[in-house]
């Protein structure tokens, strides 16, 4: 341990480890000034090319983001409306059955269907602006994909597999399945 007392009346007090390191630095001057200087250009090199290489990561990983967030946003826009749209299934099928049912009764009810069917106009025009259309099932092969099968039964005339009848029918919102179309299909296996 080294006391010193200063010019300003200060005393300074040092430990012998302090004490070495001072006298370490002051006794190791670098040897050669251009030597060290391009060892400390070499370091700068290295620590830019670091921090360059670090730039292009985060650089496509920030680029990756952006694009993945886009393409988030997008997918919420086209299927945001799929739960109301899913819940107006019903009231279609509701109208589709009550013209089928009214128009097979007298002349009498013919303005309570044409507004039915102005109605269900209107509702189609909806699901058409939100890129909402019906599957095409009847006489058409099953696909699991797009139908549910509740029943079976034999038709000689179709090939196996085939749809026969459409008990209700099935939608998709753009390329993603609304609601699959219940079906029946032909089964002509013999027992």
């Amino acid at each position: 341990m080294t006391v010193k007392n200063n010019k300003n009346n200060k005393i300074e007090i040092k430990t012998e480890s302090e004490d070495k390191n001072s006298i370490d630095a002051e006794k190791v001057k670098p040897a050669d000034p251009v030597k060290e200087m391009a060892l400390n250009l070499e370091s700068a090199k290295k620590e830019s090319q670091d921090n360059y290489e670090r730039f292009l990561r985060v650089s496509a990983e920030f680029e990756n983001y952006q694009k993945r967030s886009s393409r988030e946003i997008n997918d919420f826009r086209k299927y945001a409306n799929e739960s109301l749209l899913k819940e107006l299934l019903p009231v279609v099928d509701n109208l589709e059955r009550a013209i089928n049912l009214e128009s097979n009764d007298d002349i009498k009810n013919s303005g309570i269907i044409e507004g039915i069917n102005l109605t269900l106009a209107d509702i189609l025009k909806v699901f058409e602006k939100f890129s909402v259309k019906p599957i095409e099932s009847v006489h058409k092969p099953f696909d699991p994909a797009f139908h549910q099968a509740v029943s079976q039964q034999e038709d000689k005339k179709h090939p196996e597999n085939t749809v026969l009848y459409e008990l209700q029918k099935g939608y998709t919102i753009h390329d993603r399945l609304l609601r699959p179309a219940m079906v029946i299909v032909v089964s002509n296996k013999d027992k």
